[in-house]
């Protein structure tokens, strides 16, 4: 049953009708054939038993039922002395014609090639099946078999000859080499009563005189380690006791004769290729090899069968639409010839009008016309068969997806939060709004910070950053927040000045125009805001939440979010959800309404004094429903991709969804302060250049005053330890002196003359720090 597995897969077939005889044969066959198509995501979707014996009449019966089915593919495994008569019932009931699908198993073939010469019929009722035989590997040793055979029947062609003879021929030979090596170790032969056997009473059979073969056990085993080459191919049995290479011809009957359109092994699966051909080369899982030849179908036609049909003997499909009352962007009741009209049946429409074959339908809407009906119900009505699908805006949930099948989802959706908007007033303060307090703090004392490093760079080489201590404190200053409006006074003069300078103002630069952007912002656009902070709020809060009649979201905040029941209020309209919102909670109104995406993006449109608030916390879309399993809603997702990737799917709901008004864009509006986070590069930026500038230039002056403390020429052993303990007050001495100063001291220095000591370098200084 694997190679039937694989044809059905081959042509991409999900379901099929199994007819078969109901005795061991039949049923063991099929639970094969359920267990092949399952590994490949295919099924039985029903199984017809034919009685053993069953009568013209019976099997009528069974072929008009299985034809009311969706399924069009059937697979035949029954006893040869009837199952032809199911051909001659299939084709009296108009079941050979186009559209439907026949395979049979290896029985067909052995009765076509017994009786197609002498019942002309078999071949008539059997066009366009495909069938399987046990393959026979073309060999020398075979034709040479054949012409005997086909001399001793003076048939004088291959034909009255059936693989089942080559292998009964192989299997005598087998039996006889299994005795002959069972003899050979001196085993005897003997037999023995069967005490099991009693004579049948009333019947002339004698079943007691039967006798048991005493060392059969040693005589089957002889049999299952045969290996040898026989007519049929290689004759060699696995551990499960089954030959090592099976393989069938795939046969396709037309005319009056069958032709060979493939093989199937074990080894290579599908092939166009002869199976021991395929032994000698390496597997090739290639499409070359996976894949049959041309088939005459059924209706004499070459185009594959869909391998389905409506079981609607041509009616057309009742398909249910609800009748909303709110949103008719989606779904309307029309005058038209439709009935119905909206984004979501034009969808629907559309993808039909892709489909390779017809399809008749019928819209019914489904609702009282005073509310919007729940769309629980309708799926519902469809999983009960009542409508043959369901299309509109239906969301695609768990619960509703145990009941049918969903195609692809024509547009996103999900659960987002409305709530009412108010304008805040400026302040007094408004202009400290554009950055957060902890960027004021970093701006602020990263000003002192640079006017500090400048004064330091500066203080030796400038004469505008020397003076009193109250001087330079009020120069650093200065200069800090001067720099600001790049309307600083004093110059640098140093190199690394200069430098670290460069770098501040362009850090100014770019927050003065990040500041100015934001306050223009603040004061040209409205702001909005809301109570509602978001859904964890919402949810802590005892509030009323409002929801569309209808909807999902009801049982979505139940079940989902433990939200009360008590605390929703169902809505039917957009008029319905501005009142509630203006009213508030405390006033008979809402403090916020959850509801779906589209929904709200067309309720925003249309009232710009209410905002949605955080983001879609669901993730969903709408879908069409149709019965579980129905081949119909796999073909529609494939449309509905299509629609998406040619831009018809866009266009469609540009066409009714796209109206003017404000839109949600418009009431979003963000007023967050700027903060730390937005500059921190800028600010890693300038402290990087102020650090490297501090550490060259305390390294120049470490430098310097080694030199210049070497100069000091050293007394007793009392004049240098003072030095030491008056070491800082040099260092700090030294740092505060001129760079003129230090540099005429050194080049002062004569050879063999006494040189300045350090004490009394300290008490000339009069530079102040």
């Amino acid at each position: 049953m694997a190679a039937v597995a694989s044809i059905i897969s081959q042509y991409q077939w999900r379901e099929v009708i199994a007819i078969y005889v109901d005795d061991d044969y039949g049923r063991g066959g099929i639970t094969a054939l359920g267990d092949a198509l399952a590994k490949r995501k295919s099924k039985i979707a029903y199984k017809a038993k034919l009685p053993p014996g069953a009568g013209r009449s019976t099997i009528q019966d069974i072929l008009m039922r299985v034809n009311e089915m969706e399924s069009r593919v059937y697979v035949v495994h029954v006893n040869p002395d009837s199952g032809l008569a199911v051909f001659s019932a299939a084709k009296s009931l108009g079941m050979m014609s186009n559209g439907y699908v026949w395979i049979a198993t290896d029985w067909l073939s052995a009765v076509i090639d017994s009786s197609r010469h002498d019942n002309p019929d078999a071949m008539e009722h059997t066009q366009g099946v495909i069938m399987l035989q046990q393959h026979v590997a073309d060999s020398d040793i075979q034709h040479s078999l054949l012409r005997k055979l086909n001399n001793q029947t003076r048939e004088g062609n291959r034909s009255s000859v059936s693989s089942y003879t080559v292998h009964a021929y192989d299997s005598v030979w087998l039996v006889a080499r299994a005795i002959e090596q069972f003899l050979s170790e001196g085993n005897a032969v003997s037999f023995s009563a069967n005490q099991n056997l009693q004579p049948v009473k009333r019947s002339s059979l004698q079943l007691d005189s039967l006798r048991r073969f005493n060392n059969g056990d040693k005589l089957l085993e002889k049999v299952w380690r045969a290996n040898f080459t026989g007519v049929s191919g290689q004759v060699q049995f696995t551990l499960d006791r089954n030959l090592i290479h099976p393989a069938y011809d795939i046969l396709n009957i037309g005319g009056t004769g069958f032709r060979t359109i493939g093989y199937w092994s074990n080894f290579s699966g599908l092939s166009v290729v002869a199976p021991e051909n395929l032994h000698s080369a390496p597997p090739n899982s290639s499409t070359n090899n996976i894949q049959l030849r041309s088939v005459i179908w059924p209706g004499q036609t070459a185009e594959k069968p869909r391998g389905w049909a409506f079981p609607y003997h041509g009616k057309p499909l009742r398909i249910g639409v609800p009748l909303r009352t709110s949103y008719k962007e989606f779904v309307m009741q029309d005058n038209g010839p439709d009935g119905v009209k909206g984004f979501s049946v034009d969808v629907f429409k559309s993808a039909v009008s892709l489909l390779p074959y017809p399809v008749a339908f019928n819209f019914v809407l489904f609702g009282d016309g005073l509310k919007n009906p729940s769309y629980s119900d309708l799926v519902q009505k469809v999983s009960e068969n009542y409508f043959d699908a369901a299309i509109g805006d239906i969301t695609i949930v768990t619960n509703r997806t145990r009941l049918v099948d969903f195609t692809q989802p024509y547009t996103e959706s999900g659960l987002i939060i409305v709530a009412p908007a108010r304008e805040i007033e400026s302040n007094a303060w408004a202009f400290l709004k554009p950055f957060t307090f902890q960027m004021w703090c970093v701006l602020g004392l990263l000003f002192l910070f640079v006017g500090a490093v400048v004064w330091i760079l500066e203080h030796r080489t400038n004469t505008e950053f020397r003076g009193t201590p109250r001087q330079q404190i009020m120069t650093v200053c200065w200069f800090s927040f001067s720099t600001m409006f790049f309307a600083h006074r004093e110059n640098t003069s140093s190199a690394l000045g200069r430098f670290v300078l460069l770098v501040w103002l362009f850090v100014v630069l770019i927050v003065n125009s990040s500041y100015t952007a934001s306050l223009t912002s603040l004061l040209t656009v409205q702001e909005l805001t809301s109570g509602v902070k978001g859904l964890d709020s919402l949810i802590s809060s005892s509030s009323p939440i409002g929801y569309q009649v209808g909807s999902f979201a009801r049982n979505y905040l139940v079940d989902e979010l433990n939200i009360a029941d008590s605390r929703l209020v169902p809505l039917n309209s957009p008029s319905d959800y501005a009142r509630a919102l203006e009213l508030g909670s405390g006033n008979g109104g809402v403090a916020a309404i959850i509801d779906e995406l589209p929904y709200v993006e067309i309720f925003l449109s249309k009232y710009c004094k209410f905002k949605t608030v955080g983001q879609v916390f669901t993730k969903g879309g709408w879908g069409f429903a149709f019965p579980r399993d129905s081949p119909l809603a796999e073909d529609l997702s494939t449309a509905i991709l299509a629609l998406s990737e040619n831009g018809n799917l866009q266009r469609i709901h540009d066409e009714w969804l796209s109206g003017e008004g404000c839109s949600t864009d418009d009431i979003e509006i963000a007023s967050n302060s700027l903060s730390l986070s937005s500059f921190w590069g800028l600010f890693v930026i300038c402290g990087l250049t102020c650090a490297i500038a501090l550490l060259i230039f305390f390294w120049r002056i470490f430098f310097q005053y080694s030199r210049y403390n070497d100069q000091v020429e050293l007394g007793p052993e009392i004049v240098r330890r003072t030095a030491r303990l008056t070491s800082i007050k040099s260092l700090i001495s030294f740092v505060d002196k001129r760079e003129e100063e230090v540099k005429n001291a050194l080049k002062k220095k004569p050879n063999g003359s006494q040189q300045t000591r350090i004490g009394s370098t300290e008490e000339q200084s009069t530079s102040p720090l």
